[in-house]
């Protein structure tokens, strides 16, 4: 059983590991460990996919942060990577759920085979701490609530939505006594990936957790639900969906929304993903999953309109009607076990971090892929 957080400053002087750690949300970690105190190390492939054309590390990580451009598949870089390293904060991954339906060998390589290749490595390695980021897609549906004929409540965990029901534009999950409610998802609702990323991530935080209880190296997982904030790719129509409608308004173009726009998801503040990070490799509470998000659900079409307003944009979201395979209807985070356990408290409102997000975007520019990612998943018939 895990022990109950208590707060400290261990991270100070310690020598921390990066995987990812260039990316949107790793280097906002990177930083983060720097600013209190933590000699950081961060090793990324920078996939031009995520990193853009142009070499090199991104100008905005700590100007203490030693840096390594290598992929983690190389077990040369993974030696040189881990030479004197005491914690791993393990976020290297290939993201986006619709690309992994097919690239899968891609996928299951970076995501699995690296993981694997990590792990192999720490057995000759010992680790005072390793976290893993998974995500909040392993959860497929999120947790429902029905009423029952007597009146009390019965919480249930659905099967993803057919092609049938959503062929006739039945956006919402149904029971034999109606439309189900959505209530805040906890750890403890079973899995139930439904793309091949999600069950990647569900993998590598399983593979992790497995082998740190199997060789003493105590082990964090955390599941991040949607985050957002300055640096994220917004040039990669595969990354999270609140930056592929900031992407499309800075080019003019509307937000293009999926089924009815009603769907409700978790954003949270890369920022406060980051503290959740730094918590994990301190916390006592080893061998825990927990939940990462600001546990205040949003409709997608209120976050497009929201981005809009934020960046000026002189277009409106457009919801299709379409559908994507796999797809889910609502999932937002219970975070109360983050809160007790890892004393994580989301300290960024929707609105201030929607700002800073709008502050960064004025200085930046984005090219607007959606549409050839798009057209590629229409292509493979993903999208309905």
């Amino acid at each position: 059983m895990a022990k109950l957080w208590t707060s400290n400053n261990s991270i100070a002087g310690k020598t921390v590991l990066v995987t990812g750690g260039a990316g949107f949300i790793g280097s906002h970690v990177a930083n983060l460990l720097a600013e209190n105190g933590a000699r950081v190390r961060v090793v990324d492939a920078l996939d031009a996919q995520v990193h853009g054309e142009e070499p090199g590390f991104p100008s905005h990580l700590h100007a203490d942060v030693e840096r390594i451009e290598g992929d983690i598949r190389n077990r040369d870089t993974l030696r040189s990577a881990l030479a004197g390293v005491s914690h791993v904060c393990h976020l290297a991954a290939a993201v986006g759920v619709g690309q992994s339906m097919y690239e899968i060998e891609r996928y299951v390589d970076v995501n699995n085979r690296g993981t694997a290749l990590l792990l192999e490595a720490l057995i000759d390695h010992p680790l005072e701490r390793l976290v893993v980021a998974s995500s909040m897609s392993v959860y497929g549906e999120g947790l429902y609530r029905a009423r029952n004929p007597g009146g009390g409540a019965d919480y249930c965990e659905p099967s993803l939505r057919s092609r049938e029901q959503l062929g006739r534009g039945e956006w919402e999950i149904q029971s034999e006594h109606g439309t189900l409610v959505p209530v805040a998802t906890p750890e403890t609702k079973h899995v139930a990936p439904a793309s091949v990323y999600a069950l990647s991530k569900y993998d590598q935080e399983q593979m992790c957790l497995m082998c740190g209880a199997a060789y003493g190296v105590p082990t964090v997982a955390l599941r991040f639900f949607n985050a957002y904030g300055p640096y994220q790719a917004l040039s990669n129509p595969y990354t999270g969906v609140l930056a592929i409608f900031a992407s499309r308004c800075l080019n003019g173009n509307p937000p293009l929304i999926f089924e009815d726009g009603l769907q409700r998801r978790d954003f949270v503040s890369v920022r406060d993903v980051a503290q959740a990070c730094q918590l994990a490799l301190t916390t006592s509470a080893v061998g825990e999953i927990f939940n990462v998000g600001s546990g205040e659900p949003r409709t997608v079409l209120d976050v497009a309109t929201s981005v809009i307003d934020a960046v000026n944009a002189r277009v409106e979201p457009k919801v299709t009607g379409k559908y994507r395979c796999g797809d889910i209807r609502h999932c937002f985070a219970d975070i109360s076990k983050a809160e007790r356990m890892l004393g994580y408290q989301p300290k960024v409102k929707f609105e201030e971090g929607l700002l800073e997000l709008s502050e960064w975007l004025a200085g930046t520019s984005a090219n607007d892929n959606f549409m050839r990612a798009s057209a590629e998943l229409d292509r493979r018939g993903l999208t309905l």
